[in-house]
C-alpha cells in the first residue's frame, strides 16, 4: 500500500505546472542566513517563512533569553524591507503605535503623522505588557491590512507582517491577549529551551563572532517584490476536495469535543488551508498532501482553541487534544 501512495505522488510531481524551484532556492538561503547566528530552532525558522508566505502573523511565546526577539529582528534583516520595532508597556496609547492628527500651523489644518505601525515587518514586543485599548488598536490593522483614524483611512504597503512575543511565566504587569486578537495570528509559535548540544553551540557561535554583533553577520536576501511575487504563486498551488474536507473536519470537531470549552473559527480553517499550501510550496511541491495540513494544526490551533476548566486542571494541554482529534480523522488518500 505505501509503495503505491508513494508511486501516486510520483505520478502527480510535475515540475513544469508551477515554477517552484527558484521559490525553493530562496527559501534554502534565506534558513542557511539566519543560522549564521541562530542555532536550532528550525521549526521556528520555518514557521516564520511559511507565515511571511501565508500573508500571516505571528505570536511567539517563550521565557526571557531563548532569542525570541534577536530571531524575529534577524529574520526582518534579512528582508528588503522597512522594519520597525515597539516596546509594548502599561502606559503606551493607541496613537503611539497607529500615529496622530496634530495641527499644521502653516496650512491651519490637522496633518495625519503615522506611527511605527506603518512599515513592513513590525516587531511587538511584550505584547501582553500593554493594557486591553492599545491591543485593540491592532485589531483593524492585523485582519485589514489598514487604520481609520478621524474617518480616513490608510492602508498598509505589503508586505505587512506582525510578529508578537510575549512572556508566559510573568504575570504582574501584563494583560492577557482576548481570544479575538489571538485570532488575528496565523501562527502561535511556543519556543522551548534549547538542548545541551544546542546551548554548547550557542556559546561556541558567540564566542567564534568575537565583537561582532549577530545583526552585523545577516545580509538580506529577499526582496519585497520576490516576497510578493512568491505569494501569488501559493494561490496556484493545488488543494483537492478530499484535502479540504480533512481540514474542514478537524476543525468541527475542535467545536464539540468534549474536553474543549471553545472550538476553533472558520479563520482557524482558512489559515490552515493557506499554510497548507505554503508548506507545500517550499517543500518544491504544487500540490498539497495531509502531512502539509498536519504540520500546521498545532501552531494555528493551539491558542484558538480553549480548554474545559476540568481538562485544564488535570494538566491536559491543547496540543493533547489536537492529538486527539488527528488519531479520529480518516487521512484522505
Amino acid at each position: 500500500m505505501e509503495n503505491t501512495d508513494k508511486s501516486k505522488e510520483e505520478d502527480f510531481n510535475f515540475d513544469s505546472r508551477i515554477p517552484l524551484s527558484e521559490l525553493k532556492t530562496a527559501v534554502e538561503k534565506l534558513k542557511n542566513n539566519l543560522k549564521k547566528v541562530i542555532v536550532g530552532q528550525e521549526e521556528f525558522i520555518e514557521l516564520l517563512i511559511v507565515a511571511l508566505l501565508s500573508e500571516g502573523h505571528v505570536l511567539i511565546e517563550g521565557v526571557p533569553g531563548i532569542a525570541k526577539t534577536l530571531t524575529a529582528k534577524l529574520f526582518a534583516k534579512s528582508l528588503e524591507v522597512d522594519f520597525s520595532r515597539i516596546q509594548f508597556t502599561p502606559d503606551l496609547m493607541p496613537s503611539d503605535v497607529l500615529g496622530t492628527s496634530i495641527l499644521n500651523a502653516q496650512q491651519t489644518d490637522f496633518e495625519f503623522k503615522p506611527g511605527p505601525i506603518f512599515s513592513n515587518m513590525v516587531l511587538i514586543d511584550e505584547i501582553n505588557r500593554a493594557p486591553a485599548k492599545t491591543q485593540a488598536a491592532l485589531f483593524e490593522v492585523m485582519e485589514e491590512k489598514q487604520i481609520t483614524i478621524d474617518g480616513n483611512r490608510y492602508e498598509m504597503q505589503p508586505p505587512f507582517m506582525v510578529l508578537a512575543t510575549q512572556n508566559p511565566i510573568e504575570q504582574e504587569g501584563t494583560y492577557a491577549l482576548p481570544e479575538a486578537q489571538l485570532d488575528r495570528f496565523l501562527f502561535k509559535i511556543n519556543l522551548e529551551y534549547p538542548t545541551l548540544e544546542e546551548e554548547f553551540n550557542i556559546l561556541k557561535t558567540h564566542y567564534n563572532r568575537k565583537e561582532k554583533q549577530a545583526l552585523e553577520t545577516i545580509n538580506a536576501v529577499f526582496s519585497a517584490k520576490e516576497i510578493l511575487d512568491f505569494r501569488d504563486l501559493l494561490h496556484q498551488i493545488i488543494i483537492e476536495d478530499k484535502v479540504m474536507n480533512y481540514i474542514a473536519k478537524i476543525v468541527h470537531k475542535t467545536r464539540n469535543h468534549p474536553h474543549l470549552f471553545l472550538g476553533a473559527s472558520p479563520r482557524a480553517s482558512l489559515a490552515i488551508m493557506n499554510s497548507s499550501k505554503a508548506f507545500a510550496a517550499i517543500s518544491g511541491r504544487d500540490f498539497v498532501i495531509p502531512e502539509d495540513v498536519k504540520k500546521t494544526l498545532n501552531p494555528v490551533l493551539r491558542h484558538r482553541i480553549i480548554l474545559s476548566p476540568e481538562r485544564e486542571m488535570e494538566g491536559m494541554t491543547t496540543e493533547n487534544v489536537i492529538d486527539m482529534i488527528v488519531q479520529t480523522v480518516e487521512i484522505p488518500r
